[in-house]
């Protein structure tokens, strides 16, 4: 197994990571549990979840991922497993979050709110990595940065990261803690695929001279990478998150839905599609492969609702995509510049 390490910290990790945010809404208790044992029996040391999970967020299921976890985590080995949770971003933001009232963000009595939370839902005395699940706008930095400091002095969180991240933040972030003597973001979990390669046009620069690692998120795009949406039905008539999400009223859902899955997106899947066809590979695997192969990147971060869905992207593990196979996919992303806008 090749371990990685995360930006300048101590913790190796798995070129895979186990997503956990359908627990409680797009599988249940048994199936959540099935999947994080099958990651596990492959070598999967790193689990990733969120105080606000499962997705669609749900004010009375908010932390029921989070307990799930906690309670698989009781049949191992707690030093084997390095795990990753978020505190809420700010409700000034582009979404308001359905626990603490609405009134999240990013300051002293959040953070500590939140991770006082986390730690009883998830059965653990500390968090390897904590994060910061989207940026505050209002609250500056030096607060959140401090708070997230004392965290780490008082032993609940071994390091930090942020997510959903600008390169402007990002390095105003890291700039503060050195100049403050404060932890650091070690880690940034950005949405990276082959359909969405916005990391590369700022933000893997800042990753590469900074050291700070890039945890990508939805390598299959939501989905969409698998070609299941790809099957000659209308959009809203497929199977899928962002075919439920087309015809909903909440109109974010849409909004997202209509950014992954368009005209271009699925031009460029089809095309994808067929270099894993010509390379012997499972879409999936090719997708997951992909968003792994790069310098920046310490561990892709993958879901499921089935085990089952897990051998495709598990395949991907200590898979090494050749230059031909990198090339046609630099090919397809030129025919089509930045299918998701």
């Amino acid at each position: 197994m090749e371990y990685r390490y995360i930006g300048k910290t101590g913790l190796r990790v798995s070129p895979i990571c186990m997503g956990t945010m359908t627990f409680g809404t797009q599988c249940d208790k048994k199936e959540a549990f099935a999947i994080m044992d099958k990651a596990y029996d492959h070598g999967v040391n790193f689990y990733d979840t969120a105080e606000l999970y499962p997705v669609p967020p749900d004010a009375k299921l908010a932390g029921i991922t989070e307990e799930w976890v906690g309670e698989w985590m009781k049949t191992k080995e707690r030093d084997s497993i390095i795990l990753a949770t978020k505190v809420a971003g700010a409700a000034s933001g582009w979404f308001i979050p359905p626990i603490r009232h609405g009134m999240t963000a990013i300051d002293r009595f959040h953070i500590e709110r939140a991770i006082e939370g986390s730690l009883k839902r998830l059965k653990t005395d500390y968090i390897d990595l904590y994060q910061m699940h989207w940026p505050d706008n209002i609250v500056p930095i030096e607060e959140s940065l401090e708070a997230f400091d004392r965290l780490v002095k008082a032993g609940k969180v071994r390091y930090i990261g942020t997510s959903n991240d600008t390169a402007y933040g990002t390095s105003k972030a890291l700039m503060t803690s050195q100049y403050k003597e404060l932890a650091r973001f070690e880690s940034i979990q950005n949405n990276f695929s082959m359909l969405n390669r916005r990391f590369l046009d700022e933000l893997s620069t800042l990753c590469e001279k900074e050291q700070v690692s890039l945890l990508p998120y939805s390598p299959l795009a939501g989905g969409v990478l698998s070609g299941k949406y790809n099957q000659g039905l209308k959009p809203e008539d497929a199977k899928g998150r962002f075919a439920t999400y087309l015809k909903s009223p909440n109109q974010r859902q849409r909004l997202m839905a209509q950014r992954f899955m368009n005209v271009k997106t699925l031009a460029s899947t089809q095309k994808y599609l067929k270099i894993a066809a010509d390379a012997g590979l499972h879409p999936v695997t090719l997708a997951t492969a992909w968003s792994k192969q790069f310098d920046f990147v310490a561990s892709t971060i993958i879901g499921a609702t089935h085990s089952e869905q897990l051998d495709a992207s598990l395949a991907a593990m200590n898979l090494t995509l050749s230059d031909e196979i990198l090339s046609a996919c630099d090919k397809v992303h030129e025919e089509i510049l930045y299918p998701m806008g």
